[in-house]
């Protein structure tokens, strides 16, 4: 059974910086390509980070320069550094797994929330 459990997720003043978690369980994510996705309501659900299992990555325009995703083979996760937070980068922030015949499995998300 996969499961991805998101953890990190927090209140945050504008300018501040948070780490999220993505710990995998039943898939080996370094086999896997790796996202990063966020939604807030009314809105779709949009990728944020993404990292292949050959190790590029891949960011949406908001975001280059602030956010980072990495991964810890040993420890079977994967992370989504974000700085300079901005009011704009609120949302429930969700991770996916895609293997490579494109099965796709998601956490069940983390808030973030920038304000003052």
């Amino acid at each position: 059974q996969v499961q991805l459990v998101e953890s990190g997720g927090a209140l945050v003043q504008p300018g501040g910086s948070l780490r999220l978690s993505c710990a995998a369980s039943g898939i080996i994510v370094r086999a896997y390509a790796m996202g990063w996705y966020r939604q807030v309501p009314g809105k779709q659900r949009e990728l944020v980070a993404l990292i292949t299992s050959g190790g590029s990555t891949n960011y949406a325009d908001a975001v280059k320069g602030r956010f980072t995703i990495s991964g810890d083979n040993a420890k079977n996760t994967v992370y989504l550094q974000m700085n300079s937070l901005k009011p704009e980068d609120t949302a429930v922030y969700y991770c996916n797994a895609v293997s490579p015949i494109l099965t796709s499995y998601w956490g069940q998300g983390t808030q973030v929330t920038v304000s003052s």
